[in-house]
Formats: C-alpha cells, structure tokens, sequence
C-alpha cells in the first residue's frame, strides 16, 4: 500500500498486513477466482484459499480487532487520494530523507541510489565519523527521536518512513540531523 501495484498481473497476493495496511497479526490475499482449484494434489484445509472464501473468511476465529483497524486504515488511505496519492507522499519523505543523508557530512546511505527504499532508509556514520553512533543516538532521543537504530544484523542507522509518518516527522528527522552535524563538525 505504498505504491500502485497491477494486481491482474498475479495470480496470489499474500501479504502482511503490518505497518502500511495495519497491526501485525493479519494478512490479506488477493487471489484470482479462475486460479482456485488448480492445486492437483492435496494441500491442508487451512491453506485451500477454496475453504476461507466459502465461510466468507469465518473458517477460523478472525483477529477482529485488526481487521478493523485494517478497515480503517484502508479508509483512510482511500481518503488521502488513494494508493497513487500515498505514493507521491512516500516519494516526497524518501527523497527529504535521501537528500540530507547525501548532503550531511556525517551520514551515507548504505543501498545504491538506484537500489533505495522508500519505507526503510539506511544509512551509517561516514568515513571518520564511526565514533557518533551513541552520540547520535543520545542526541536524536532528546529530541523525540526514537527507533532509528539499524537492524541488529546490520548495524547503522535506520528510519522507517511508512504511511503514517508524516513530511514533518521527516523534517523532525532532518532538522536533527542538521543541528547535530553543526555541533560535530
């Protein structure tokens, strides 16, 4: 649900509901009629798309509470002008992003420009600069800046800019970055 994806081109969409369409514990599958049944041997009850479409997704007990607020979620983004709309938005965080990672001193982006991530961008301290991991850190807590630290396998930096961040979350980020590498240069 960050961009447009032309769905008549699958026959199975699973996915995670989690960050973009709701909370974790429930997924959505986007499944042409005309591929149902096509499985010639047999597959468990629970993975027979046939048998949640006949008990109208009742076979088992639904996690409603995130359903609804999957509901809502997809409402509100059909509110905002819709998929297109919501990835203009991400385009516009990821490159404010993007672009003080390239500008700063102290920061580089980790995946190729071409290779960049709108939800997750990863960056690490420049060369030189290795020794303001904790001290960025400290710096971007006090200001209201909370789980930006890079996957445990990897390390570094990470923000992640899904739907409901905002522009001006990003700017917060931004701004951070900004007076942090004026007292550290």
């Amino acid at each position: 649900m960050s961009r447009p994806v032309d769905v008549s081109k699958y026959d199975l969409i699973y996915g995670g509901a989690q960050k973009n369409v709701g909370p974790a514990g429930v997924i959505f599958a986007i499944i042409r009629k005309d591929s149902l049944g096509r499985v010639t041997r047999r597959i468990p009850t629970m993975l027979d798309y046939r048998t949640h479409i006949d008990k109208l997704s009742m076979f088992n007990t639904p996690p409603v509470f995130n359903i609804f607020v999957m509901k809502e979620t997809l409402k509100w983004i059909k509110s905002m002008g819709g998929v297109e709309a919501i990835q203009k938005i991400n385009q516009k965080k990821a490159d404010l992003l993007y672009g003080e990672i390239d500008r700063n001193s102290l920061f580089v982006g980790t995946a190729a420009k071409e290779d960049r991530s709108l939800m997750n961008v990863c960056f690490v301290p420049s060369e030189g600069h290795e020794d303001i991991f904790d001290p960025f850190f400290a710096f971007a807590k006090e200001r209201g800046m909370v789980g930006i630290k890079g996957h445990r396998s990897v390390g570094g930096f990470r923000a992640s800019l899904y739907n409901a961040c905002t522009l001006e979350d990003v700017q917060a980020l931004v701004d951070c970055m900004q007076e942090f590498e004026k007292l550290h240069k």
